[in-house]
């Protein structure tokens, strides 16, 4: 078996302050591609919060033998984490697209 190895590439990875994320390259996403990506990333907190919102609930319910309604977990944990992600998002995706924008001109 052969050893491949990489001459010229840098062995650092990629930063969250550089525009990049995971090795994702935020920096450079486009207007439309970063508003897709916040709302993806709304809906993605929205429902994550509410499943273990329904989960405590239902653990609460059995444990304490109340009946707390399972509505609560989509008004009250539900959709505040998913507007706050949501907002967050777009303001840091925002920030970047406007930055490449600025950079360019």
């Amino acid at each position: 078996m052969e050893h491949v190895s990489q001459h010229g590439s840098s062995t650092s990875p990629r930063t969250f302050g550089s525009g990049y994320l995971f090795g994702v390259p935020l920096g450079d996403l486009g207007f439309f591609t970063s508003l897709l990506m916040s709302f993806a990333l709304g809906f993605a907190a929205f429902f994550a919060a509410t499943f273990c919102a329904i989960f405590g609930v239902l653990i609460y319910n059995t444990v304490t033998h109340h009946a707390v309604d399972f509505a609560l977990t989509y008004k009250r944990v539900g959709l505040p984490v998913g507007l706050v992600v949501l907002v967050m998002a777009l303001g840091y995706l925002g920030t970047l697209w406007v930055r490449r924008q600025l950079r360019k001109a």
